[in-house]
């Protein structure tokens, strides 16, 4: 989903929030808050890490750690989430506030509509974003086919199949971008379940943007997550790489929310959410940086039984 209404998503860089160390094995490893970790990487025998002298294990989102440092990561990692959160809130009501009146013949109104709609959403009034996005088509048609934040919307608002006959729309306007084709298929799996998602779903001939090809493949089951994660490469520059392991966590947590898989997901979107990058680069991925905060947000209202 590349357009906002004609206009290209943006792109742009930061300092990356976590890399991918290789040898013999590949762990998506994150150093957080006062994590001290030595660690000693061997070509022949793979790679050795210590911490203190208690027990450690192995998870794809902390690496290895012990349990008591992986609770004050964790703790830190939901404080983080929820100071942006608290901040958000406070902008983004102001924000309405500004926005609550729209006159629907005033020549912006479309963009009024637009704008609007965008803070609802971001608010997590799904219901309403879906009203005001409408609106944008209902006022200018030509919008229809592109417009597809109002498939996200749909898809929030639990209307799983409109939001697929959106996805479709664009489809039918860019043929190539594999990110629609996740949300068509998430939209079809809440609508009718796994086996008919997988069964429609879009087959894609042309190259994407990275890490959208190997990604993709989640969802056609060729891909398992952590191949995806390994299929991004250790030397890239620094913003492509964080623009990978951003959509590639997304994804991967939007995968594990649609299957159920709760507490896999919260630890992806959190991931997800963490990620510098996309808040600092164009429209579309800070708007995707959004949806996963939203859906990290939603989850933890899940509450999930042993």
């Amino acid at each position: 989903m590349r357009q906002l209404a004609g206009t290209k998503r943006g792109t742009g860089g930061l300092t990356p929030l976590a890399g991918l160390i290789s040898g013999r094995a590949k762990y998506h490893l994150l150093l957080i808050g006062t994590v001290h970790m030595r660690l000693f990487i061997s070509s022949f025998t793979g790679f050795l890490v210590t911490v203190s002298i208690a027990p450690c294990f192995v998870t794809q989102a902390f690496g290895f750690i012990d349990e008591t440092t992986k609770q004050a990561a964790t703790d830190d990692r939901e404080l983080q989430v929820e100071k942006l959160n608290t901040e958000l809130i406070e902008s983004l009501t102001k924000q309405l506030k500004q926005k609550e009146r729209i006159d629907p013949v005033a020549a912006d109104a479309v963009n009024q509509y637009s704008a609007r709609g965008d803070v609802l959403m971001f608010l997590g009034e799904f219901d309403k974003a879906e009203a005001d996005y409408l609106t944008m088509v209902k006022m200018k048609p030509d919008l229809d086919a592109s417009h597809w934040r109002l498939g996200i919307a749909m898809f929030f608002a639990n209307h799983p199949k409109q939001a697929a006959a959106q996805f479709d729309k664009y489809n039918s306007f860019d043929n190539i971008d594999r990110e629609n084709g996740i949300w068509r298929y998430l939209s079809h799996y809440r609508a009718f379940g796994k086996d008919e998602a997988r069964r429609q779903l879009l087959r894609y001939e042309k190259d994407d943007r990275p890490p959208f090809k190997e990604v993709y493949r989640l969802f056609d089951g060729s891909l398992t997550a952590e191949e995806v994660l390994k299929a991004i490469p250790d030397d890239p520059a620094a913003a492509s790489r964080d623009s990978r392991l951003f959509y590639s966590h997304l994804y991967i947590g939007m995968s594990q929310v649609v299957e159920g898989k709760t507490d896999d997901a919260k630890i992806s979107l959190q991931t997800a959410t963490l990620n510098l990058w996309p808040r600092k680069a164009g429209y579309g991925p800070h708007y995707m940086w959004h949806i996963g905060r939203l859906q990290y947000r939603e989850l933890q209202k899940v509450e999930v039984t042993p």
